[in-house]
């Protein structure tokens, strides 16, 4: 009948590989490509069945459709509001420092980690932590793809790696990557290239 709407579809939205192909949740359109672009925020908990990660949200985005599956990728993560405000306490210091990083296969992220102290430290200290979250970032996006950048961020061995730096100035009571967010990402995200082959097509340096 002219003029009649097209029936929408259901479509299972699912996590990546790397974060076991959980499913996400069920969306419905009447064209598969008015899905790409879409986002899905979770709890961590949802993806790890670990009750203690309920306060960190995950958000991923729709970058193709297979079949009756809608496929994601990794673009970015939170800390809950109560869980960050529940760190905060007076008489401590709390060390902030964001950056831009690219990984090896070309997204780009921007990364906020956090430091807070057992007691107020001096600028000279601030100074010093900011320089350590700068070159655990920087060495991390040196060396990993897009999924294991994601994966160190949100699991905690990025916070493990700086705290372990850290604590040789000072020790801290707690460190973290805060948030994070993909401010750019590659096109053979869109086209299903797997970040290994493009890495392999890339020239020997």
């Amino acid at each position: 009948m002219p003029g009649a709407e097209k029936q929408k579809e259901e479509y299972v939205v699912r996590a990546p590989p790397y974060f076991g192909e959980r499913e996400l949740g069920i969306t419905f359109a009447d064209d598969p490509q008015k899905l790409i672009g879409r986002t899905v925020i979770t709890s961590l908990y949802n993806l790890t069945d670990d009750p203690t990660k309920h306060y960190l949200l995950v958000k991923f985005k729709i970058v193709r459709v297979n079949g009756r599956y809608a496929e994601t990728v990794f673009y970015g993560h939170e800390y809950g509001r109560e869980y960050f405000r529940s760190l905060v306490r007076r008489g401590t210091s709390m060390v902030e420092y964001i950056k831009d990083v690219e990984t090896r296969d070309g997204f780009r992220f921007r990364v906020y980690g956090v430091v807070f102290t057992q007691k107020r430290i001096r600028s000279g200290k601030r100074h010093d932590i900011r320089m350590i979250m700068d070159q655990v970032f920087t060495e991390a996006a040196q060396r990993l793809n897009h999924d294991q950048f994601a994966i160190e961020m949100v699991l905690g061995k990025m916070g493990s790696d700086i705290f372990n730096r850290v604590k040789k100035i000072l020790i801290p009571r707690h460190v973290g990557i805060y948030k994070s967010k993909v401010v750019g990402l590659p096109e053979w995200v869109y086209e299903g290239r797997k970040p290994e082959a493009q890495l392999e097509e890339a020239p020997a340096s």
